[in-house]
């Protein structure tokens, strides 16, 4: 890989996981009781992404803004990574009438016409549109194709196994992508499928499987350079599942009693490990780090203030933008 796009690589991560630490803190505030969901600058429940950003970053840096990508409940670091506006983002998570969905919709619920972006709070729910996607560009000889993330807890859905089967007949340009963060929302694989790879049960439907271990960004670089290539060609859909981690709780307020890997997280922080191993490189210097996360910092500050400065709907027009 070249020197540049390894620190594009770095560059991403660290525009996510800065982005949702800013949102960890203000989802948080003033919230009283701390259970009250409703409360305080952010509505709503909350799913971060903190550990999983090498799966974004490697995969969207193939893309191009006319790519479609379909994410899951948890969808801030693939949003930012196929080049979401910060502020719209940030607006529409805040509840506010700049926000992408006019702040009707809220983080689960992220649409992006300019970049062909979307997500769903339904697990899995986010495969069928990306084959409804990749048939408009095999259809209009687009050359574009579809993306649709989910996680391994998703897997056992009707949808998941509906869309492999689809995309397979009609040899669609789709990139399946799973994220095994190894607990789902609280179960670990092996309590919940008798299948050990998803990479396999593509195999099953006649589509090239691949796994990427240790949360590596690099190796997810890769495997998402010959799955989208295979796409763009012609070939059909590929699958990558990534063995990533999940930092933070299944959701703000999960106590996480159901881990035995707490004590190991900091370790498997990929973005310091990626920072290390790029210094040891010469791509980057302690200097630049610095830099980098104070950049990141600052367009989140300015994209925050964008959104809290935003007017939040009226009561009175709860229902407006919402009904076709």
């Amino acid at each position: 890989m070249e020197d540049k796009t390894r620190l594009g690589l770095y560059e991403t991560m660290v525009m996510s996981r800065s982005f949702e630490e800013a949102i960890l803190h203000d989802y948080h505030a003033d919230k009283t009781p701390a259970w009250d969901i409703g409360a305080g600058l952010i509505p709503g429940e909350m799913h971060l992404s903190a550990g999983q950003e090498p799966v974004a970053a490697g995969v969207c840096a193939h893309l191009g803004a006319n790519d479609a990508v379909t994410a899951t409940h948890r969808p801030h670091h693939l949003a930012i990574a196929h080049g979401m506006d910060l502020k719209t983002l940030a607006a529409e998570i805040y509840g506010r009438e700049t926000g992408l969905g006019r702040g009707r919709g809220g983080h689960m619920h992220l649409f992006d016409p300019s970049t062909h972006f979307s997500c769903s709070g339904i697990i899995a729910e986010g495969y069928p549109p990306a084959l409804g996607q990749a048939f408009s560009f095999k259809h209009h000889k687009t050359g574009n194709i579809a993306v649709a993330v989910t996680g391994e807890g998703a897997a056992n859905q009707g949808a998941f196994h509906e869309s492999l089967n689809l995309a397979a007949l009609w040899n669609l340009p789709v990139v399946f992508v799973v994220e095994d963060n190894d607990w789902a929302i609280s179960v670990p694989r092996r309590g919940s499928t008798a299948v050990a790879s998803n990479a396999a049960r593509a195999e099953s439907y006649g589509i090239p499987g691949e796994r990427v271990e240790n949360n590596s960004v690099e190796g997810v670089w890769e495997a998402a350079g010959r799955a989208v290539e295979r796409a763009r060609s012609g070939a059909g859909p590929s699958m990558i599942e990534v063995h990533t981690v999940r930092l933070w709780g299944h959701f703000e307020g999960d106590a996480q009693a159901y881990r035995d890997d707490m004590d190991q997280l900091s370790e498997r922080d990929p973005i310091p490990a990626y920072a290390d191993e790029l210094v040891r490189d010469g791509v980057l210097t302690p200097d630049q780090i610095e830099a980098i996360a104070a950049d990141a910092k600052a367009a989140v500050a300015e994209a925050i203030d964008f959104a809290k400065s935003s007017p939040i709907p009226s009561g009175s027009e709860a229902s407006r933008y919402v009904f076709a």
